[in-house]
């Protein structure tokens, strides 16, 4: 799948009050009042992003996470869903990005999903990639975004298997049939 750059910038409304894109998206402080953003979740290892944190009235949150498989992306999960979940009981609009706003920031979404809008991780992968058809969690994202869903809900609704690639959620199996890298 061929990813145009407007398709990476593009601010995705996931729900009324939370929203998902890139870094660059979120550098737009003309953007963020035009949604109504109140709080930015900044998961990027990089100081250099580009963002507006001179902007009154919006709480910025860093989670300093480099998008490779062996990063620790889970010990954010609990306390970013639970602000992103405060953020909306405020009446506030939370937008989370990471730098392409495919890998990080969506997996962080589908964590709130889960724990505050009761759907499996399977249905919140499907729901976010409806209204953002570019994210792609790196594998190690996968496996402690399925670890999670275990632990809270006691079972798992997607699982890893080996493919050409190396190993990917099952549910972008039939994606890689053919697919020769």
């Amino acid at each position: 799948m061929a990813i145009r750059y407007s398709q990476l910038h593009h601010i995705s409304e996931i729900t009324d009050q939370l929203y998902l894109t890139s870094a660059y998206g979120a550098s737009s402080p003309t953007a963020l009042r035009a949604k109504g953003i109140t709080c930015v979740v900044n998961a990027t290892l990089s100081f250099q992003v580009p963002t507006p944190s001179n902007i009154k009235d919006i709480e910025y949150i860093r989670v300093p996470v480099d998008d490779a498989p062996s990063a620790n992306l889970s010990m954010y999960f609990d306390s970013i869903a639970d602000k992103i979940y405060n953020v909306k009981r405020a009446r506030g609009r939370c937008l989370v990005h990471c730098y392409a706003g495919r890998s990080r920031s969506a997996s962080l979404i589908m964590v709130y999903l889960m724990k505050y809008e009761h759907m499996t991780l399977k249905q919140a992968h499907t729901y976010v990639r409806g209204r953002r058809p570019v994210i792609r969690p790196n594998p190690g994202f996968w496996k402690q975004l399925i670890h999670y869903e275990r632990t809270v809900k006691g079972k798992s609704t997607v699982k890893m298997v080996p493919s050409s690639i190396g190993w990917i959620p099952d549910i972008y199996k039939e994606e890689m049939k053919g697919l020769v890298w």
